[in-house]
């Protein structure tokens, strides 16, 4: 567009940036002024393709600056009111997730070239009946006993061949409290599952990796 106030002209181009969800999509407009003739700021006459080129390079530059500020992660819940949050500190990524439900299953995918060095969940459920992550190759398990919180890691299904202690396929479990301590019995009030994935659900760089949990207190 081009208007003309005290033999100024300006032009403006709206940069659309996408908004996750319902949002609508946010509209930037850069604008760039010139005096009569299109000079710039040294008194250079400057040809109006040259101006536009500059505007076009501009965008391309904020293009590029928002892309590297979206989400490490691309995630899809089996039910409508799972909650979900992504915390990212360095090359550390902290899933929340809320499941009022008690039973579901997320499927993460990777939005970058690769996975961070550390992917940890919080699972906000009372207590940890079944929790299982696969990458479409490898299937980890685990289950946190609802008596004395006992421990229980296996892969593949064999539940009766529980991973030992130098396993590269243990998943670490630990259960914290609303006070942001470690919490010692079960049913959790208010608190959540830590779980921190082990590199291997990651070997080979897969796409996207699907968690699914059930809680002993399911709704």
């Amino acid at each position: 567009m081009d208007s003309r106030t005290n033999q100024f002209s300006e032009f403006k181009i709206a940069l659309i940036t996408p908004l996750p969800g319902d949002l609508a999509p946010v509209e930037d407009t850069i604008s760039l002024r010139s005096a009569r003739g299109l000079t710039n700021p040294e008194g250079m006459n400057m040809p109006r393709h040259v101006l536009i080129a500059l505007a076009l390079a501009a965008v391309a530059t904020t293009m590029a600056a928002d892309d590297s500020k979206q989400p490490p992660f691309k995630i899809m819940t089996k039910r409508d009111d799972d909650r979900v949050a992504v915390k990212v500190e360095k090359n550390k990524a902290i899933v929340s997730v809320h499941s009022p439900f008690g039973i579901s299953h997320a499927v993460i995918e990777r939005t970058g070239e690769k996975w961070p060095d550390l992917v940890v969940l919080h699972l906000y459920l009372k207590g940890l009946e079944n929790f299982r992550v696969t990458n479409g190759t490898t299937k980890l398990e685990a289950s946190v006993s609802s008596q004395d919180s006992t421990v229980r890691l296996w892969d593949d299904g064999k539940e009766e061949s529980p991973l030992d202690a130098k396993s590269p396929y243990r998943i670490a479990v630990r259960m914290v409290g609303d006070d942001g301590n470690p919490a010692k019995t079960i049913p959790l009030k208010d608190g959540y599952f830590e779980i921190q994935l082990p590199k291997a659900s990651f070997e080979g760089n897969p796409k996207s990796i699907t968690v699914e949990w059930i809680d002993f207190y399911r709704s």
